[in-house]
Formats: structure tokens, C-alpha cells, sequence
């Protein structure tokens, strides 16, 4: 068994490791960057040691400080997590050349099913068919253009180094393509450290369901089941479940075999994810995660299995002790993430800050996995998750019901998170009955009423406002609302109160201004401006694209006119509230 393990990654899954670790009485070591020199992962690690810079590229992604890490603290193995390097195959082989252990598969496997071209290629031969698409690097916008001309539109332009829908944009029309490329092609390479991409048929209405494999070195590969992950905003998941609704055991059945297919094909060892699209009856192979999925505790939920744990012990030699007739599955988990983003108008932007409160949710079949406590900061440099809130239930309406409590018990101040909108998502009626897919967020729900708790003055004629008090009436804690004069006898305005907070609501909106003044509404960088001093915009045009937490945003004109100034330029910093571009 692995000694210490030099974890090369950060947030709540580096959290997740540890636990693991320490349960098993295995030494930790994390890496920091500057920003994160008194996170979480930091705190609870046996070592930590600095990298040194504070985007992931001078951290998290400099191969050269980790492996100085890995030289120094004398650990014996590397876990990567999932992003930045868990799926590079040169950052695998120079942990193995090391002879240090890589708790991941071998890097050949990476190399193949990595690349998600090359794993196109790996599962056709198999018999395993994917969407169709182009199983080569795009050159230029023409291809996708000739691509979508051929197979109709829309079609999706996709990392070919990555994962979890980063560096995936979806292309409605031609006209569109050079943007969607240049967008995929950026965030491919700020979140992989690769910008190459791939183009593939858009299908209307899937489902994303994925199958959870384990893999050891004596020749077993098993499938654990099934995770549905189909309610997404900007294809990455928001909430994910296990087993899928109204999944045939059939079909579950032979995607589970079409998964270990791939995984054999490719010389599979360790825990990996084959991921596919649903629809109709008929399922495609989608791509190969070759790393621990975000959502793998719902699979620890009804299969009782620490996929840590196998992790670490198949990296250390040891054998699977089970076959796949004795995998159980018992009852049923969901699991929300938990993203530092403002939901309200479905926009899901950003929201970087330090969390001022955290209460956290407790009590029977409630799990909570999270990177950061109160008191922490949510960088604008690296990926927004703040955690993952996991329940289980004896069956799926249980286990919803569960999850919209524990929610309920759950307050973060400091920042918008994505809570309030998985309660829509949760109460929706395609959720309950299970008949969502892929686009349904973003196409069919409705997040206009999603607002905060913010400072506000209500008035009310007659120079009165409203301020909401929270009171005991015989015992029972009671909210209830005051009419009170504007101003004191003195003839001072009163103190504007703060709103109560409306259950399961507890997130901060971004309101539009209808300004002239072009304002970025988060800290990030200008990757892009799309106008010239002189031109002519309409309401809704886009003025510039701001990255913050590995997203790329659009920052919109909010009235019609003419850019009179503009006073950034790509690679620019900004802060929140900066006024980019004025239109007159």
C-alpha cells in the first residue's frame, strides 16, 4: 500500500482525498498557490508545500514546482483528482518515470481515451458507436461550417483534452462558428493546458448518462451502475442521480457491458467514467473520463463503495475482492453542486467572494463535500465549485424530498450560489417524473423570480417604508413586516433594513442598469472585445468577453448607440463594478 500521497490538486476534492487517506492511515500532502495558502485542503493535509503564482497555470499546472513538490516531501504516490492534470499523459509519465505511483490509469490509457478523438476510434472498434462527428482536430471554422452543412445544425465544438463541459460550445448556425472555435479553443486552454478541439452532431434532446467502472491490474473490470447527469447549465451538471429514472434494465445492462468494452479496449486500470448520450432507446458512447467524475459520490451512495479507497488499493497492487454479480445497489442518491454563480435570470454568472456564513446541513442520509468553510475565499482563477450536497433515500421521490431539506438547512452568505436554482430544478415536473434531458434548463425552466436577500426600501405612499422584523409570538418565531415613517422625529432618514430571507432563497442578483456605461459585473480578465470605437450596437450586443473561474461571459450592451470609448483590452484585469466601454 501507497505510504504518502502528494495530492496535485485543490478545493473539495483534494478534501475528498484526504478523508479517504486519513481513514486508512496514509500520509497527505497538498500544494498551494498563493491564493490558496490557507484553504481548506491546506489546513487538513499532514504537509503542505507552495507552488508559488496564483492562476492555474503558475500553480496548479506548472509541472516543474509539483514534481520539486513530489522531490521534496519524498511521497510515494500522486493523486490528481479530476481537471487541471488528471487527464495529461505527459504529467502521468513524469510521475511514473519517478518511480512514484500514479493513482490513476496507466499513462498509455490516458493517451488514448485522454484525447476524446482518439477515443472515438477506440470505442468504434469495439463496437461501442459514438455521436457522429469528426474524429480529428479542427484546423479552422470552415470545417465545422462544412460539418454542420453536411450533418445539419446544431452542432457541438468540444475539448478535445477535456471534460465536463468545458471547452464545449454549441454552434446553431454557420455564421457563428469562428466565435464558438476561438471560445472553445481559449477555454480548452486555460482549464486542460490544451487547445485542441473536435466537432460532433448536437443531438436535440438527450440524456447524459454515464457508467461508473473499476478496473484492476489482474485483469477484472466491473461496472458499478449508472449516474444520470442531464440537468446542466452551459453542458456542465448541475445535479446528478443514482440509478437514472426510467432507465431500462436492459439497456442499463448493456451500457454497463459497452463500458467495460471500452475500458478493455484501452488497457483500462483504476476508477474511470464512460460517459453516453440517451436518447430514443438508443445510447452513444460520449467520451472516457479517465479520472474520478465529480458526481462519484452518488455512486458511493447506493453501492456503499469508497472509490477512493478502491483507488489507492488498486494503484497498490491489490486485486478487486468482488465480482460483478455481487455489486449491489440499494435505494437511491442525488447530489447538487454547489457553484459560487448568481442564477437569477438563468444567467449562471460568476460570483467570486469570501463566504461570510456557511451553515452547513445535517442528519440522516445527508452528506456534504465541500473545499471550503466560512471565512474562505472563492477565487476568480480557478473552477467556482464550492461543494457537493449528496443524499440518499430508499427510493427517488425519498431522496428528493431529502435533498430539497438538507438544501433548506443550507445558508451561504458572501457570495450567489446555485442552490436556489436546484430548487427549481428539483420541483420541476420533468425532474419528479423524470423525462428532463441535456437542454432543459436552459430551454424550459424558468429562474426570473430567483432573487436575495438584499438592502431594500419600499415605499409605500405617504413617505413610509417597509422593514421586515423577525419576532416570538407566544413562543413561535414569526417574520412579519413594519410600516414606519421614512424619517425620524429628528428628521433623519431611517436605516434601511435588510429583506428576511424567503425560504430556500439565499442568493444575490446582478440587476442591469440600462446604462450607457458598459460595467463588468465580476473580477476576471478581458479575453476579447468585440467592438470599435465608432460602432454601432443594439440592446443585448456583446461589448467584451470576460473569463472569471475558467467561464468565459459575455458583458452586453445594455441601451442602443454608438461605443463612444472603450477602455480595455484583451488580457486586461478587471474588478467588479469597472466600467469597460461607453455607448452613447
Amino acid at each position: 500500500m501507497v505510504k504518502k500521497v502528494l495530492i496535485a490538486n485543490r478545493g473539495e476534492i483534494a478534501v475528498r482525498i484526504i478523508r479517504t487517506c486519513r481513514e486508512m492511515g496514509i500520509a497527505t500532502v497538498a500544494v498551494y498557490s498563493e491564493l490558496d495558502r490557507n484553504a481548506l485542503h491546506v489546513r487538513l493535509a499532514d504537509e503542505a508545500y507552495a507552488l508559488g503564482g496564483q492562476s492555474a497555470a503558475e500553480s496548479y499546472l506548472n509541472t516543474d514546482a509539483i514534481l520539486d513538490v513530489l522531490h521534496r516531501s519524498g511521497a510515494d504516490a500522486v493523486h490528481p483528482g479530476y481537471g487541471f492534470f488528471s487527464e495529461n499523459t505527459d504529467f502521468a509519465r513524469a510521475i511514473t518515470s519517478r518511480g512514484v505511483t500514479f493513482i490513476g490509469p496507466p499513462p498509455e490509457a490516458i493517451e488514448v481515451m485522454g484525447d476524446k478523438i482518439s477515443s472515438r476510434l477506440a470505442a468504434a472498434k469495439v463496437g461501442v458507436e459514438g455521436v457522429p462527428g469528426r474524429s480529428e482536430a479542427l484546423t479552422s471554422a470552415d470545417e465545422v461550417v462544412a460539418f454542420g452543412t453536411e450533418f445539419g445544425w446544431p452542432v457541438a465544438i468540444k475539448a478535445a483534452y477535456g471534460g465536463g463541459g468545458r471547452g464545449m460550445k454549441v454552434v446553431e448556425k454557420a455564421e457563428d462558428a469562428q466565435d464558438a472555435l476561438e471560445s472553445a479553443q481559449r477555454e480548452s486552454q486555460s482549464y486542460f493546458g490544451r487547445p485542441e478541439c473536435y466537432v460532433e452532431r448536437y443531438l436535440t434532446r438527450p440524456r447524459h448518462v454515464e457508467m461508473q467502472v473499476l478496473a484492476d491490474s489482474h485483469g477484472t473490470t466491473l461496472w458499478l451502475g449508472e449516474r444520470d447527469c442531464s440537468a446542466q447549465r452551459r453542458h456542465q451538471k448541475l445535479i446528478e442521480e443514482s440509478p437514472a429514472p426510467n432507465f431500462p434494465d436492459d439497456i442499463r445492462r448493456a451500457m454497463g457491458e459497452a463500458a467495460v468494452k471500452v475500458s478493455k479496449a484501452c488497457g483500462y486500470v483504476n476508477a474511470g467514467t464512460v460517459e453516453f448520450l440517451f436518447q430514443d432507446g438508443e445510447f452513444f458512447f460520449l467520451e472516457m473520463n479517465t479520472r474520478l467524475q465529480v458526481e462519484h459520490p452518488v455512486t458511493e451512495m447506493v453501492t456503499g463503495l469508497d472509490l477512493v479507497e478502491w483507488q489507492l488499493r488498486i494503484a497498490s497492487g491489490e486485486p478487486i475482492t468482488f465480482t460483478q454479480d455481487e455489486v449491489k445497489r440499494d435505494g437511491h442518491a442525488i447530489e447538487v453542486r454547489i457553484n459560487a454563480e448568481d442564477p437569477s435570470g438563468g444567467k449562471f454568472s460568476p460570483s467570486p467572494g469570501t463566504l461570510t456564513r456557511f451553515d452547513q446541513p445535517s442528519g440522516p442520509g445527508v452528506r456534504l463535500d465541500a473545499g471550503y468553510s466560512a471565512g474562505d475565499t472563492v477565487s476568480q482563477y480557478y473552477d467556482n465549485l464550492i461543494g457537493k450536497l449528496i443524499v440518499w433515500g430508499a427510493d427517488r421521490e425519498k431522496a428528493r424530498r431529502r435533498m430539497l431539506r438538507a438544501i433548506e438547512e443550507t445558508a451561504i452568505e458572501g457570495v450567489s450560489t446555485t442552490l436556489a436554482a436546484d430548487v427549481v430544478i428539483l420541483c420541476d415536473e420533468q425532474f419528479v417524473n423524470g423525462t428532463h434531458s441535456t437542454n432543459w434548463v436552459e430551454n424550459d425552466l424558468d429562474f426570473s423570480e430567483l432573487a436575495s436577500p438584499q438592502l431594500v426600501t419600499v415605499s409605500v405612499g405617504d413617505g413610509q417604508i417597509r422593514k421586515d422584523v423577525t419576532a416570538e409570538v407566544n413562543g413561535r418565531r414569526v417574520t412579519v413586516a413594519l410600516w414606519m415613517p421614512a424619517y425620524s422625529d429628528d428628521g433623519l432618514p431611517r436605516a434601511i433594513s435588510t429583506a428576511a430571507k424567503p425560504r430556500r432563497q439565499h442568493h444575490a442578483g446582478v440587476l442591469g442598469s440600462g446604462s450607457g456605461n458598459v460595467v463588468v459585473p465580476m473580477q476576471g480578465t478581458i479575453v476579447k472585445v468585440n467592438v470599435e470605437v465608432g460602432q454601432e450596437v443594439e440592446t443585448g450586443d456583446t461589448i467584451v468577453i470576460l473569463e472569471a473561474m475558467k467561464m468565459e461571459n459575455s458583458v452586453n450592451a445594455e441601451k442602443s448607440g454608438v461605443v463612444t470609448s472603450i477602455s480595455v483590452a484583451a488580457g486586461d484585469s478587471v474588478s467588479a463594478g469597472d466600467t469597460v466601454a461607453v455607448v452613447e
